[in-house]
């Protein structure tokens, strides 16, 4: 395999972080972190959500997702509603007021995507998604391996025999 495999990592790593810190610096100009940008495309995605569900899906703590859609919710830009169902159960939704910013921030996606691969080509570029798709899928097949326990664990060493 050409390279090695410290320069791979630092390489996603580092564009995974400058990534991040131009998507944050970005949602400013509309007065939002890229936490909230996030809540706010997700339920684009899927309303109805909740809470609990959003949470998993977004890999967060309920704590902090609700301290999130709290923020929006004072921002007018989502509402909780009562779960027809289950009157212990919130369901999130965008308001007509989130609408127009959606369509800003998707935008600024565009945006940011084009800075991010400036100077590839469309082949390019399909090419890389592909590549990181699979390599996304790798790591996901090596999670979900790492998280099955063998029945019989083995020991991490033997022991020496005193005889």
């Amino acid at each position: 395999m050409p390279g090695s495999n410290v320069d791979f990592l630092f390489a996603v790593f580092e564009t995974q972080r400058l990534l991040r810190l131009y998507a944050d610096k970005q949602a400013r100009r509309y007065g939002l972190t890229r936490a909230q940008w996030a809540v706010l495309a997700k339920l684009e995605r899927v309303e109805g959500q909740k809470q609990a569900e959003l949470a998993d899906l977004m890999e967060m703590a309920p704590i902090t997702l609700t301290r999130l859609i709290d923020k929006l919710c004072n921002c007018g830009m989502v509402e909780r509603r009562s779960d027809d169902n289950d009157r212990r159960v919130n369901r999130l939704y965008l308001t007509d007021a989130a609408r127009p910013l959606l369509a800003k921030l998707t935008a600024l996606r565009n945006e940011i995507t084009q800075t991010a691969l400036a100077g590839l080509s469309a082949d390019e570029v399909r090419r890389l998604v592909g590549q990181l798709e699979t390599v996304k899928d790798n790591v996901r097949e090596a999670v979900q391996a790492a998280g099955q326990t063998p029945k019989t664990p083995t020991p991490p060493f033997k022991e020496a025999s005193h005889g």
